[in-house]
């Protein structure tokens, strides 16, 4: 098993990983960084939620990065504001030993729009952004991108299905003197196909992660069959079972996250709900209560769960399987962060057990059944 320094990064970042408990390489970010540290060409890897990816592109591009230049001269794009946060956050943390300093700059939507104006006067290196709010930025002059020398864009499918086609292409079209590209995403449907062959300068590496190392193995997978009206009853009792653990409960649809969390709170059981429905202020304050730990279960639509990354949780529990294998891995990637061991309880009724051998099949998993 390699270590970070077997695969090239710098004693000073590997003594900031270090101090963040992240000692052994993901299977994405062994096979990524050695070739984004040496070549830093145009890239595209599968990789899923929960498998390290923010290491595997963040810390070569802090390497590639010329602290002296006062420049953005890194580029990350992400679907959504609580992961594109996440993302510098995280990038730094790992810069906390690093020589010269290194500035990131977050811009996304639901921030004052002045102030990320303010702090863009200040020397900045990378910039992580979601793509609507770069773009609006970038009509008011607020920053350059002429010396962007590699562009990340991560979860990449996840942009597509949102609707950012046309701002990938715009920014795209604005980073034209960039380097490299590399492009991180869950899975690789026709439409981002094509944006990859008419976005990036030459044939990108490929890193296509074998799907036994897709899923985290930290996972113990485990189902429960039960009836319609048996789920609520389920929850409510492994949620007493397990009441010093946290955890998310995955629903399919806004109306049914709702229904759910009300039935929940009539068993004395406190949660929150997070839907589409939302404003972005009561997004964010039930965000700020789950990560506080002020509440314990989170009840969310797969939406609106995207960018949400929080430690420290044991368990996910989908009330219904998901439409996409690729949508459970997501879901359960939610735990067994950092490390840890985790479990995904898929709740199915009598006639799904089938749908579980495919799933298995097609995850190279194994699911256990609960009694």
């Amino acid at each position: 098993m390699s270590t970070f320094r077997q695969l090239g990064i710098p004693a000073d970042l590997v003594k900031g990983l270090d101090e963040l408990g992240i000692i052994t390489p993901t299977e994405v970010q062994a096979r990524s960084i050695p070739y984004l540290l040496k070549s830093g060409g145009d890239f595209v890897a599968q990789a899923q939620t929960g498998t390290g990816k923010t290491a595997a592109f963040g810390l070569p591009l802090i390497t590639k990065i010329d602290p002296k230049a006062k420049q953005i001269q890194g580029l990350v794009i992400a679907p959504t504001r609580e992961l594109a946060k996440q993302i510098a956050k995280q990038i730094f943390r790992y810069t906390k030993y690093y020589g010269e300093k290194i500035f990131v700059e977050t811009l996304t939507g639901g921030e004052p729009m002045e102030k990320q104006i303010a702090n863009l006067q200040r020397p900045t290196h990378i910039v992580v952004a979601t793509p609507g709010r770069l773009l609006d930025l970038l009509k008011k002059k607020a920053l350059t991108l002429i010396h962007v020398k590699h562009l990340v864009l991560d979860e990449a499918d996840e942009m597509l299905s949102m609707g950012f086609k046309k701002e990938l292409v715009s920014i795209f079209g604005l980073t034209r003197q960039r380097r490299s590209t590399w492009l991180f995403s869950a899975t690789f449907p026709d439409s981002l196909q094509t944006l990859v062959k008419g976005s990036m300068h030459s044939q990108p590496e490929m890193l296509k992660v074998d799907k036994a190392h897709v899923v985290n193995q930290n996972i113990d997978h485990r189902y429960a069959v039960c009836g319609k009206d048996e789920k609520n009853e389920f929850i409510s009792e492994f949620l007493d079972d397990h009441a010093d653990e946290r955890g998310l409960i995955f629903v399919r649809t806004k109306a049914g996250a709702i229904a759910l969390g009300r039935q929940l709170e009539k068993f004395g059981i406190p949660v929150d709900v997070i839907q589409g429905d939302l404003s972005q202020r009561e997004r964010d304050k039930v965000l700020r209560g789950f990560r506080n730990k002020r509440t314990r279960i989170l009840i969310a639509t797969d939406v609106a769960a995207r960018g949400i990354d929080v430690e420290g949780l044991s368990f996910v529990i989908h009330y219904q399987l998901p439409e996409q294998f690729e949508y459970y891995t997501h879901r359960s990637g939610r735990t067994a962060r950092a490390g840890k061991k985790g479990t995904s309880i898929a709740l199915i009724d009598p006639r799904e057990r089938k749908k579980i051998a495919k799933f298995e099949e097609a995850l190279g998993v194994d699911f256990t059944e609960m009694g």
